[in-house]
């Protein structure tokens, strides 16, 4: 079997730029590679066209374009040209795509197209109740129509994904993401700074974080030595308008005059599993993810977790077992989640134990793969029997 992957990122020397969703296709690209799947990787955005192999995997770089008038639809045909010519002459078997921006709106392709709700543009705004502007909404819809079958991360992301396009009458798989589980060892879960807290993420409203200062707060006042780490890029606030969702945390941090918050930056991935290690709790307040990456590789780690308890986040934890869920706008709820944590050793070290568990039993790359396979020959099936 051979499949085509169009993606806007991917974690390599040789490309622009990636991010959660290039590192949750990389483990399935090379989870896929491992069970004897012929992989391509087909990256839109970039400087340059260019082609290379590495490790019998096949890039192909697609500049980014500019055009005078209807950039839009033009740089999606073109990038449709290229894909076509690749499919015929290498034989792609089934193309998966993304759903942010609706990329293959107006494309058509000879083989099925399976797209995987890394989380749209339209799901984001609903989540976080914000308007949409409508050339993205058109785009997002003009894609779907066009796509054979999803692939979601969630049962969540998947019905409201569901809904909010009003898919019928086609299959909705879901498969969560994996991790190389090999990746992530923690020798010594019982060693930690105590009252170390880490959020890990980029700053940013949707992900909770302007919640973080009330929430912080009320544990200062049950526990004064606690302390706050931030690590992620910082990004600018839709809301606001301000260049900096940092600056906004500081002018909370200084109306409530708290100390012990401190924000690391971006930083190596070598050196996020060390504070992971570090870390007393690590939290993830969000209002809008369609999994949360990063809560698996904190659960992976033998980390004690309080999550958003908002849909995703109820698929990945079971409350008090393998981890604490409560609403980002409850300050008082997550504080007093926290709060536990640090109080009751036999809970905190339970919650380590499953945490690790939980993830060997649903998120192992390996078993995600065969899932995935399973679903592409289905597909490949469905469209040859049509």
């Amino acid at each position: 079997m051979h499949i085509g992957f169009l993606t806007p990122e991917y974690p390599h020397p040789k490309i622009s730029h990636s991010g959660g969703l290039g590192s949750s296709l990389q483990n399935l690209v090379l989870s896929l590679q491992a069970q004897g799947v012929t992989i391509s990787v087909f990256v839109y955005g970039q400087k340059e066209d260019t082609e290379f192999e590495e490790n019998d995997i096949h890039f192909y770089c697609i500049k980014q374009k500019t055009y005078k008038i209807g950039g839009f639809y033009c740089y999606r045909k073109y990038i449709n040209k290229r894909l076509n010519n690749c499919i015929q002459h290498t034989n792609i078997d089934v193309l998966e795509v993304p759903d942010w921006t609706g990329i293959t709106a107006f494309m058509n392709f000879s083989v099925p197209v399976v797209m995987r709700f890394h989380g749209s543009d339209t799901y984001f705004c609903h989540l976080e109740k914000r308007p949409q502007k409508f050339k993205n909404r058109f785009f997002e819809q003009q894609a779907v129509n066009n796509a054979n079958a999803f692939i979601a991360p969630t049962t969540f992301a998947g019905n409201v994904s569901k809904e909010l396009f009003h898919i019928k009458n086609k299959a909705i798989k879901t498969i969560h993401y994996g991790l190389n589980l090999e990746h992530f060892s923690n020798e010594n879960p019982e060693q930690f700074e105590a009252f170390t807290i880490l959020y890990l993420g980029t700053l940013i409203r949707k992900k909770g974080v302007l919640e973080l200062p009330a929430i912080f707060e009320k544990v200062k006042q049950k526990y004064p030595k606690a302390t706050l780490l931030l690590v992620g890029g910082d990004s600018a606030d839709i809301k606001t308008g301000s260049t900096s969702t940092w600056a906004l945390l500081q002018q909370k941090i200084q109306e409530k005059k708290l100390f012990g918050i401190e924000y690391l930056g971006k930083m190596p991935y070598s050196e996020v599993k060390n504070h992971i290690k570090n870390a007393h709790v690590c939290i993830f307040p969000s209002y809008a993810e369609t999994l949360g990456m990063v809560t698996i590789e904190s659960m992976a780690l033998q980390k004690a977790v309080v999550n958003t308890n908002i849909g995703w986040a109820q698929e990945i934890i079971d409350h008090g077992k393998d981890g604490l869920l409560a609403h980002p706008a409850d300050h008082d709820a997550f504080a007093n989640a926290i709060n536990k944590i640090f109080e009751d050793d036999l809970l905190r070290e339970k919650l380590q134990k499953n945490a690790r568990l939980k993830v060997e039993e649903r998120f192992d790359i390996q078993k995600k793969a065969i899932e995935n396979i399973k679903f592409y020959k289905e597909i490949l099936a469905s469209q040859n029997h049509d």
